[in-house]
């Protein structure tokens, strides 16, 4: 799979995936306990999550057309999930600084 014009294989995007789950998650549970905060990482854990169970299921699929439709969800998914982290220093739940390491991983240059 080529992204940006930077090779990647299926397993390397699978691990890079699943380790943006996995710090999201972590970064979730960090945020202070405030209805905003909770709402917000209700909706980054999940559309986070949605990366890299989509993927998978994308590396399984039958098709091209079943690939091409499922990248399309990972690619929403990480879109939702940029949001979300986009509006976290807006709602003064966390600093820019905090969230730039998890946009990075959508930023391959």
């Amino acid at each position: 799979m080529y992204l940006n014009s930077f090779p990647m294989t299926e397993r390397e995007l699978k691990v890079r995936t699943r380790k943006f789950t996995v710090d999201v998650l972590n970064f979730v549970d960090q945020l202070p306990n405030r209805r905003s905060a909770n709402i917000i990482a209700n909706q980054l854990g999940r559309s986070a999550s949605s990366v890299a169970a989509n993927y998978r299921a994308a590396c399984r699929s039958r098709s091209h057309a079943e690939f091409v439709a499922r990248i399309g969800i990972v690619e929403e998914e990480a879109d939702e999930s940029t949001f979300w982290l986009d509006i976290l220093p807006d709602t003064m739940n966390a600093t820019k600084e905090k969230i730039i390491r998890y946009i990075h991983y959508f930023r391959l240059e």
